[in-house]
């Protein structure tokens, strides 16, 4: 647990929260929701990514890509 909040995928090394969110996260109550959550976590100098299930789902390797470069960018940049 991050405060409250339960992350997906969090990496305290890379300080890097991932989120894979389903549709529900794109109405407008749950997109106010994840913004507060998103602010509390950078609050912690974490940085959150959104990859849509979808996206894992059609696109597995282009995801796996992504979040291996968003960890690299993370390390490189705490170093």
């Amino acid at each position: 647990m991050l405060g409250k909040y339960i992350a997906d995928v969090y990496s305290a090394e890379a300080k890097l929260v991932i989120e894979l969110d389903g549709s529900q996260h794109y109405e407008m109550n749950e997109m106010q929701r994840d913004a507060d959550r998103t602010a509390f976590l950078e609050k912690y100098g974490l940085r959150v990514i959104r990859i849509p299930n979808n996206e894992v789902a059609g696109n597995f390797r282009g995801v796996c890509g992504y979040i291996d470069a968003a960890v690299k960018q993370s390390l490189s940049q705490l170093r």
